[in-house]
């Protein structure tokens, strides 16, 4: 499912501090947008208002089915909008029961839950860590197990939050696939990142917040495609 999310006269502060004031935004379907600005303008706290998770001082966030924004309790985020933190939460429990965590509520038969999560598992290289806890895993396998548990959902939209910080060059190239999967299904991106990467050439757009606003700009598409000899000799080395 595709949806169009806008939001109008956003704003948010803390106490006397205005943090940003944003008229418009428009995401629509099979948007791609590189998010940037200085540290502290507010670009996590504009994802998480967008996802719904943070509730916005002034303004209003609509998607085609929830536009009643205050009969909705902000905790528990918008339907089929998800946001994926830099430094993501895991269960307690497996990277297969991580994974699956987002299918628990959608009419499936089991084996074909079971197929999904081991597609997902494979696509960022982790096929054979399923049954492992995920207390020993690296911080960019606990990324890439964070964005096969959004991949999953098959989200309308993805808010990706410094999704490569700290990540090595094949985690990077995983989520990269992953993206690019999302796209071609129709799905928007909203990514943020300090530094241009192999995540942001995906996007065709840019936002910017400065001076306490959001500019939009278009973006020149460069892709960079991920080597994938690496990535399927890294799997069968696993």
């Amino acid at each position: 499912m595709t949806i169009r999310l806008t939001a109008n006269q956003l704003s948010m502060r803390f106490k006397d501090r205005v943090l940003f004031h944003i008229p418009e935004i428009a995401i629509g379907p099979n948007d791609s947008i590189y998010l940037k600005g200085d540290n502290g303008v507010g670009k996590t706290t504009l994802l998480k208002i967008l996802a719904g998770l943070l509730k916005p001082t002034t303004g209003k966030v609509q998607t085609g089915y929830d536009s009643l924004w205050s009969k909705l309790p902000f905790q528990v985020g918008r339907k089929n909008v998800v946001y994926l933190h830099q430094s993501p939460y895991l269960f307690d429990g497996t990277v297969y029961q991580n994974v699956a965590y987002g299918l628990r509520f959608q009419r499936q038969a089991n084996q074909e839950k079971r197929n999904d999560v081991i597609q997902a598992l494979r696509m960022v290289g982790l096929e054979t860590l399923a049954d492992e806890h995920v207390s020993v895993l690296s911080g960019g396998e606990k990324q890439r197990v964070a964005m096969a548990r959004a991949w999953i959902l098959k989200p309308s939209i993805l808010l990706m939050d410094e999704p490569s910080a700290s990540l090595d060059q094949e985690s990077i190239d995983r989520l990269v696939i992953m993206a690019q999967d999302l796209l071609e299904r129709g799905s928007s991106l909203v990514i943020t990142s300090h530094q241009k990467n192999a995540l942001t050439d995906l996007c065709r757009k840019q936002w910017w917040i400065k001076e306490k606003t959001l500019v939009e700009s278009p973006l020149l598409q460069i892709i960079r495609e991920p080597n994938y000899e690496n990535l399927d000799a890294t799997s069968n080395s696993n």
